[in-house]
């Protein structure tokens, strides 16, 4: 981390610690404050005239939208009562604000025998890891270099080939900062973060005039370690021919692969329902079936806060618990809610160090980097050992209920017909209760891809309903 960082953090640090000291000297009994600090920039290309000597679009620049932001986040509990209060004004008159409005909200709350610290037995102690989340080169990307990368992503994207004839846009940003968490019960800690992505959307025109959009991103801390813009324009290119000729299949069950990108949506729906909030609010299909069987023997998901430079990754959790691995489903077995510690009290448990904080100092559970774990099964033999079925590249639209685990999406992607992808698909809807989804999977692939903190491989169910068409015109 740079020296600058470092300061930064101590400076955060500092003004969290004077925040928490004054609210309890004013009578709160905890006091638990971040200080956040940080910029944003986002730079979009779009289109653009063709050069008049080498007919290449260059694009234009249709965005360049940069933001810095320094702030304060308090929550405040007094006899069982919590209040929130957050500002960006730090001058001391309004430090002198921020700290006299928590202590007169707190007065105005209701009681809640469950609100409280975590457990101070249970805070970090001692050395940190250091998983390397901050990236300088990346943290200080200047306006014009990001609509440099944009440009080349576009500039690839139509020179891939001449179907593109429009765009929705190529778009490059940046986020970098620090941030510093003091808490009243004795911890105090901070770290610097970046995040870098690219993302570029080509548009081609099919019959009927119907637009056909596909994309493609690379998003990761270090920004050398993204793809480059020209591998992006042109995978997003070639992503977006591939619907050219779209139709609908006749209505019928079979089996369904989710490419990575459609497969971690699904990942993202068990995410959800495994909360402890969700438990305790009954709010989850998973309710009381810990220890027993909710997904097929192929599935183990994990919870990994400890991944080098991976965008999920924490040293230590929204209350300054120090930060751990879960398997929260091992070979299809439901191993563990995850929860902060409000969730764990309602539930009669402790906490697994999964609480998240927001800039406003409110406190709720999360995943880190949930991962839908790989085998060795290559993503090319799913599809080839499909006798028929969808291949799924997109979700649109969704129909979820996460207490009786209904699911229907809108989806678009390619007909499998004995193990080959026979030709593109749109406008049909996926449907099955969630439940059985994840008992089905019969395949998992090995191509997992972390461009995101939620991330899974290839995956195939072997039989859902698929809504198309009522006649067999595809057949």
């Amino acid at each position: 981390m740079t020296t600058r960082m470092d300061a930064e953090i101590q400076s955060l640090n500092a003004l969290a610690t004077e925040v928490v000291e004054r609210a309890r000297k004013g009578g709160a009994d905890v006091a638990e404050a971040v200080a956040r600090s940080g910029s944003h920039l986002s730079t979009k290309v779009r289109m653009g005239e063709p050069d008049p000597v080498t007919k290449a679009r260059m694009g234009e620049p249709e965005l360049v939208e940069e933001a810095a932001y320094r702030g304060l986040g308090m929550r405040v509990i007094k006899q069982g009562r919590v209040a929130l209060t957050s500002t960006s004004d730090l001058t001391p008159r309004g430090i002198d604000r921020f700290v006299k409005d928590a202590l007169e909200l707190v007065d105005l709350s209701q009681e809640d025998p469950f609100a409280g610290p975590a457990d101070p037995d249970l805070l970090a102690k001692g050395a940190l890891p250091d998983l390397d989340l901050y990236d300088p080169e990346g943290g200080e990307v200047t306006a014009a270099q990001a609509l440099e990368l944009a440009l080349r992503g576009e500039k690839a994207a139509f020179d891939a080939d001449p179907r593109i004839t429009n765009s929705d846009g190529t778009t490059f940003s940046r986020a970098a900062g620090a941030f510093a968490i003091v808490l009243s019960s004795g911890f105090s800690g901070g770290y610097a973060s970046s995040y870098s992505s690219l993302v570029v959307v080509p548009v081609a025109e099919d019959e009927g005039g119907k637009k056909r959009r596909g994309h493609h991103y690379t998003a990761k801390r270090y920004l050398k370690e993204l793809d480059t813009p020209e591998a992006v324009g042109r995978e997003a290119t070639r992503r977006t021919l591939r619907k050219l000729g779209s139709k609908k299949v006749p209505t019928c069950e079979a089996a369904v692969v989710f490419d990575p990108d459609a497969a971690r949506s699904i990942l993202g729906l068990m995410a959800g329902c495994i909360m402890g909030s969700a438990i305790w609010r009954k709010s989850s299909y998973l309710i009381g079936r810990e220890g027993t069987k909710v997904a097929s023997d192929l599935i183990t998901i994990v919870d990994d806060p400890f991944l080098l430079r991976a965008l999920g990754s924490r040293p230590f959790d929204g209350e300054g618990l120090a930060s751990r691995k879960h398997v929260v489903v091992e070979q299809g077995v439901l191993k563990t809610y995850l929860c902060d510690s409000y969730s764990a009290r309602k539930l009669g448990r402790a906490s697994t160090a999964n609480a998240s904080r927001g800039a406003s100092g409110g406190v709720g559970p999360s995943t880190t980097n949930f991962i839908l774990q790989p085998t060795s099964t290559p993503a090319a033999e799913i599809v080839k050992s499909t006798k028929r079925g969808l291949y799924v590249t997109d979700m649109m639209g969704l129909a979820f209920n996460a207490l009786t685990g209904d699911f229907s999406r809108g989806a678009s992607g390619f007909w499998i017909e004995d193990g080959e992808l026979t030709f593109p698909v749109s406008e049909v809807t996926i449907s099955l209760n969630i439940d059985d989804l994840w008992q089905r999977i019969d395949a998992v692939g090995d191509d997992l891809d972390l461009r995101s903190s939620t991330a899974s491989p290839t995956l195939r169910v072997s039989s859902m309903t698929i809504a198309g068409t009522s006649e067999n015109a595809a057949e």
